[in-house]
């Protein structure tokens, strides 16, 4: 079989959204990012994430990428995905509701000044809006990665990185880009001393 131009159109639509994040004040909106992020490790906070799914892995993955390293060979970045500790979620979740699993972590761990990276492409995931509404309560601020319409968690974003698509693979796809921005940035500012 030759799916040569089904693969062609998919790279073809990945590549479209990438270069619309070149566009719509995206470019502002992760430098803001960037800033905030800088500012929040200089004040010895820390950055938490959360996400169902492909949102989940993607939290971990930029998590990891700041607590371990990015490219250089520096201390670790407090950074940590919500969703690692399968005994907690799993006893939450039966507890009391799948859609409190993020919240009640913010309420324990988020501090004033930390951050509360919420990750879901419809915007509308209802325990990333849970945790994201009790941040704005205890102070912390809050990046919303999303897919165009931001859905309600734009209300709950100081900053919406809102990726031009509603397709779920390349709004993911985008998402993982401005992540690895993020953390490459925090890192060469934090560490530029390192080599």
């Amino acid at each position: 079989m030759d799916f040569k131009k089904q693969i062609t159109d998919t790279i073809n639509k990945s590549i479209i959204v990438k270069e619309d994040l070149l566009k719509n004040n995206m470019i502002d909106k992760i430098n803001k990012a960037v800033n905030l992020m800088i500012k929040c490790y200089k004040n010895n906070n820390k950055v938490l994430l959360c996400g169902n799914g492909g949102s989940a892995a993607d939290a971990q993955h930029i998590a990891a990428e700041l607590s371990g390293k990015f490219y250089k060979d520096r201390p670790p970045l407090f950074a940590q995905a919500l969703h690692v500790n399968t005994s907690y979620l799993t006893a939450i979740a039966n507890d009391y509701s799948y859609e409190y699993i993020f919240e009640r972590l913010i309420e324990s761990n988020g501090r004033s000044g930390d951050i509360l990276v919420g990750l879901s492409t419809s915007g509308n995931s209802k325990n990333v809006l849970n945790a994201m509404k009790k941040a704005k309560d205890k102070g912390l601020n809050t990046i919303g990665f999303t897919g165009e319409t931001g859905g309600r968690m734009k209300k709950y974003s100081d900053i919406l990185l809102n990726a031009p698509s509603k397709d779920t693979p390349r709004i993911q796809e985008a998402h993982i880009l401005i992540g690895h921005i993020l953390c490459k940035l925090v890192e060469e500012e934090l560490f530029k001393e390192q080599k």
